[in-house]
């Protein structure tokens, strides 16, 4: 049986150019728990993906919201 991977992980720097932010930012909303993170070693953080979507969805400006 093959193992799947149901989360889609992207880097620091990776989720600080999605949102716009800087990586200590990212790593501000990680420890307030506005992202969920998965920790791969000592010093290897990962975003899950999906958290950043959810991140996004859940502050539209105005009356924009994502399509979905």
């Amino acid at each position: 049986m093959a193992a799947t991977i149901p989360h889609k992980l992207v880097s620091l720097a990776e989720a600080a150019d999605v949102l716009a932010v800087s990586t200590k930012t990212v790593r501000r909303y990680i420890a307030d728990g506005h992202l969920d993170a998965v920790r791969l070693g000592r010093k290897t953080l990962r975003i899950k993906l999906d958290s950043i979507e959810r991140f996004i969805d859940a502050r539209p400006v105005g009356g924009w919201r994502r399509a979905g």
